[in-house]
């Protein structure tokens, strides 16, 4: 298979606390995962853009089963 983005994450948003999975493939075509969980507290979300960034992550899909709407002041994640 085809490796189209080589750093992402999947976050999956819930009311009070969203899940970050950050996927990497590593130069000898193995997978690394790794999960954080952090509060929707925008402090905790922009460190966790921060860590998202740190670790060169190109795309990110998100879940969500409610409305989700971002606070104004959030810049964009990547």
């Amino acid at each position: 298979m085809e490796v189209l983005y080589p750093r992402w994450s999947g976050l999956d948003v819930h009311k009070r606390f969203l899940i970050a999975c950050l996927s990497c493939v590593q130069a000898d075509g193995q997978r690394h995962k790794e999960l954080r969980r952090c509060s929707t507290m925008t402090g905790e979300v922009l460190a966790l853009k921060a860590w998202l960034k740190a670790a060169g992550c190109s795309h990110i899909a998100m879940e969500s089963t409610g409305v989700y709407t971002p606070p104004p002041m959030l810049p964009k994640m990547c």
